[in-house]
């Protein structure tokens, strides 16, 4: 058998080949025509292909026939379609939007702050208090003139309205009442100034200045900072080839590799803008805060669903082989007995990848038995033999 098998060999060369052609190959070295030379390389070179892929089959023929087949050992899975979730990754860190330096209002002494660092306060709450300068006791005098002029516009009102009195003495004393109620609101609202409130609730991150400090408005005289870690965020880059992929309500996982937790949220807005420089749109993120433990400038991994398929095809990416032209390729089994298969080549296209995982978008159908071990040394038409006794392992 196998002295048939060398001449049946040795005349598909010849008649391949020929002994004309090696006339012909070294006339065409002779010419000198190089590309007369490259065609002629890449003829015998298809022909060869071919005839190794026909001496395969009948090495394979051969050894099925002489009973001494040895056969590659191979494990296989199925094809199955599942729900594909693929995530975008990305760097961010956390801010909040409440993270405020607190200014005074007025000049003056800071005359007592009633907080102290990392106390929890709420809005409105007082926090400190600026000597008023005698203001205070202005206020109280501005208060008893304003008495008297409301008596006084009461009265005269009474009289008015019984057509006692002249309208200019009414009229007179309805100015002074006004603008005496004027005055008392005028004083209040800056007597107002000389205390400092919480602006929202939240936490005393620091107390800059303390008491006794002479302080006045603007940039230098801050008092304290105050924080809100209920309200946290992260605002990523995102490029713009995804500006139609994410949405708000995206789903999002944020891991903080610091505190070895994720958290799972949604996105809460998307930008509107390109910026030219980056080519990318912002993307904001919520962050619950429940026990406290995330801060202001957190580093953090922000995945983002980009896509989701409910019945995508997935195989692990360690058999997915590629060719001399850069096609992707897997190997089909076709069962010949229970331990025994036929293995062929197809040409797949693949989707996105998560992790070792890859969508296959063509190329295969749900229930095709792939070669998952031992894909790396079959050939295309060879006879192996499978290892594992399910197809789903």
């Amino acid at each position: 058998m196998k002295k048939i098998y060398i001449l049946l060999s040795a005349s598909i060369l010849l008649i391949s080949c020929g002994g004309g052609s090696d006339q012909s190959v070294e006339s065409l070295i002779a010419e000198g025509n190089l590309d007369a030379i490259r065609a002629k390389k890449s003829e015998i070179s298809e022909q060869q292909k071919i005839l190794n892929s026909k001496l395969q089959k009948l090495d394979s023929a051969i050894s099925t026939y002489a009973g001494n087949e040895r056969l590659d050992l191979v494990t296989i899975i199925t094809a199955e379609s599942q729900l594909f979730v693929h995530f975008l990754d990305l760097q961010g860190n956390v801010s909040t939007k409440q993270n405020v330096l607190i200014y005074p209002e007025m000049q003056g002494t800071l005359q007592r702050v009633y907080v102290k660092e990392g106390q929890k306060v709420s809005k409105g709450q007082l926090l400190a208090t600026i000597d008023d300068g005698g203001m205070s006791s202005q206020l109280a005098q501005l208060k008893t003139q304003a008495a008297l002029a409301k008596t006084t516009f009461e009265r005269q009102k009474r009289l008015w309205d019984q057509k006692i009195g002249s309208e200019i003495q009414y009229l007179q004393a309805k100015a002074n009442y006004e603008a005496s109620d004027n005055a008392v609101k005028q004083a209040e609202s800056q007597l107002g100034k000389s205390t400092i409130r919480a602006p929202f609730s939240g936490i005393i991150d620091d107390v800059i200045k303390d008491q006794g400090t002479v302080v006045s408005p603007g940039p230098g005289s801050e008092v304290f900072r105050i924080v809100n870690l209920s309200n946290m965020y992260i605002e990523v880059d995102v490029p713009e080839s995804f500006v139609g992929a994410l949405k708000e309500g995206s789903k999002a996982l944020v891991y903080f590799p610091v505190l070895g937790d994720t958290v799972t949220t949604s996105i809460r807005q998307t930008g509107n803008f390109i910026n030219p420089n980056n080519r990318a749109f912002t993307v904001e993120i919520p962050v619950p805060n429940n026990n406290g433990n995330i801060k202001p400038n957190l580093s953090a991994k922000v995945s983002l669903n980009d896509y989701t398929s409910e019945e995508a095809i997935l195989v692990p990416q360690g058999i997915i082989s590629e060719n001399a032209e850069g096609q992707q390729y897997v190997y089909v089994a076709e069962k010949t007995d229970d331990k025994k298969a036929l293995v062929s080549r197809r040409i797949i296209t693949t989707g996105k990848t998560q992790g070792s995982i890859v969508e296959v978008l063509s190329g295969i159908k749900v229930g095709d038995l792939l070669v998952k071990e031992g894909a790396r040394n079959v050939k295309d038409g060879q006879n192996v033999q499978i290892l594992n006794n399910t197809s789903d392992e």
